[in-house]
């Protein structure tokens, strides 16, 4: 188990600066550069946006900036905002709580409902319901997540009036129900894809499951047939999920991107569009690199987790 966590830790270490080396040119070469916002205020003049490129080490060779930037970064400094000074972590740790309120609230939803519909559509297999569940799971992959997040809105907040349009809390309240409220929509429709793709996962590993010898012996028996489902079924298909759990960090991090900017919700995706307006590179790549982390971490805990509960699985 030691060998396969420092193994894959790694790993992981290679792929984090393989991500930063990519994204640290691709920001950098694009077109107006880190100074274009410097640019745009009035009386700028080129001797000042010099002076500004020098204080901030933006006139060195790339290479070298890169360099100083992931030296830093390994001790703790990612830098500071271009827009208002504060350090890098700071705004991240700000918009955090937000983003991670919003990823729970659409796991928890996607994961019961997917489980629920992935295990009924395996036992009844053929059936109405799972000609029905299989084709809206086909429509939830192929529709944009930012056009389910405006039909909610319009139907649910401009239409009835029953949940507010967007942000997190309702300015001065900030009550726990009043969050609860706002978190509806967006953790819904950030989950309708998990839903579709856990479902579909569910009803295959439940199928499989289902054919195997241990469970036509408990048939055979004379076990009640619900009894079979909870004990047997649902505990050995629900193994596989730990692993897709793992995976869908990432579907989680890019929807919650396209929601957030959607519902106006103050986390880390809309703080990312906003820096990404603003051209505000440090803030960019400690979002970039601090949601590569949280990736490689889901899969590393998936894999551990899947381990100690399941010992036919070994980690080598």
């Amino acid at each position: 188990m030691i060998a396969f966590i420092l193994g894959r830790l790694w790993q992981s270490l290679i792929l984090l600066v393989l991500v930063s080396i990519i994204g640290y040119c691709v920001l950098n070469l694009a077109p107006g550069g880190p100074l274009s916002q410097y640019s745009l205020m009035p009386g700028m003049t080129k001797e000042a946006l010099d002076r500004i490129a020098e204080q901030m080490g933006l006139n060195r060779p790339l290479y070298v900036q890169y360099v100083d930037w992931a030296w830093k970064l390994v001790q703790g400094d990612w830098g500071k905002s271009f827009r208002d000074g504060r350090p890098v972590l700071s705004v991240i740790s700000s918009v955090l709580p937000a983003t991670l309120l919003l990823m729970v609230g659409s796991t928890i939803i996607s994961v019961l409902i997917g489980t629920v519909i992935g295990v009924y559509s395996a036992v009844r297999s053929g059936s109405v319901f799972d000609y029905v569940a299989t084709v809206l799971a086909m429509v939830a992959l192929s529709v944009p997540t930012f056009w389910f997040g405006l039909i909610s809105i319009y139907v649910f907040s401009v239409k009835l009036g029953w949940l507010p349009a967007g942000n997190m809390m309702t300015p001065g309240d900030g009550s726990v129900w009043d969050v609860t409220v706002h978190l509806i929509m967006p953790s819904i429709v950030l989950a309708l894809v998990n839903v579709a793709i856990w479902s579909r996962y569910m009803r295959s590993s439940t199928l499989e499951v289902l054919g195997q010898d241990f469970i036509r012996t408990a048939r055979a028996k004379g076990v009640r047939p619900r009894r079979i489902l909870v004990k047997h079924v649902m505990g050995n298909a629900l193994l596989p999920m730990i692993a897709l759990a793992g995976m869908q960090l990432p579907a989680l991090i890019g929807g919650a991107l396209v929601t957030e900017t959607v519902f106006t919700w103050p986390g880390m995706g809309r703080l990312f569009l906003d820096s990404l307006g603003y051209n505000d590179y440090p803030v960019v790549m400690g979002i970039l690199m601090f949601s590569a982390i949280l990736v490689l971490l889901g899969s590393l805990l998936a894999d551990i987790i899947s381990a100690m509960i399941d010992p036919r699985i070994q980690l080598n």
